[in-house]
């Protein structure tokens, strides 16, 4: 099934940790509905302004899978409300810049650049997308001192 032009369900459903605990990780009807807002007017603006392929390190989570993997208990991703994409796995495109396109040119509700290296490069780039409500807030995730994840504002 396809979510937009150039993403599929399986894409965004994909999970070694699923399959290896043999977690069923099927959305609902709802996250579904979810899942093609964000594929819309996240994922594919991006995939159609760079031209380049995009990837879906991490979409839907089921609340079992979430919570197994440590996601927070509030995660977007278990709603279908979230990506987190990958620009530099295939090349030609860096994270940074697919950040700075999201923030500059897409409504969204929430942008997380994930643990930028001393250069400023992000590891990936979380973004969710509600159907109403978008929030527009732009964070920093980073590791403090006691290796724990904590976010800054951009």
């Amino acid at each position: 099934m396809k979510l937009s032009d150039n993403l599929s369900l399986a894409e965004v459903t994909k999970s070694a940790t699923a399959t290896r605990k043999g977690i069923a990780n099927t959305p609902t009807q709802s996250h579904l509905t979810s899942l093609k807002a964000v594929a819309t007017n996240i994922f594919q603006p991006c995939r159609e302004h760079f031209g380049k392929p995009l990837a879906v390190t991490s979409g839907y989570r089921s609340k079992e899978l979430n919570a197994l993997i440590g996601g927070s208990s509030r995660s977007q991703h278990s709603l279908g409300e979230a990506l987190d994409i990958d620009a530099d796995v295939f090349g030609g495109l860096t994270n940074r810049e697919l950040f700075l396109y999201i923030k500059d040119n897409l409504d969204f509700d929430q942008l997380i650049g994930e643990f930028p290296d001393n250069m400023g490069e992000f590891r990936w780039v979380h973004c969710s997308y509600k159907t109403e409500g978008n929030r527009g807030e732009v964070l920093i995730a980073y590791k403090d001192e006691n290796n724990k994840t904590k976010y800054a504002k951009w």
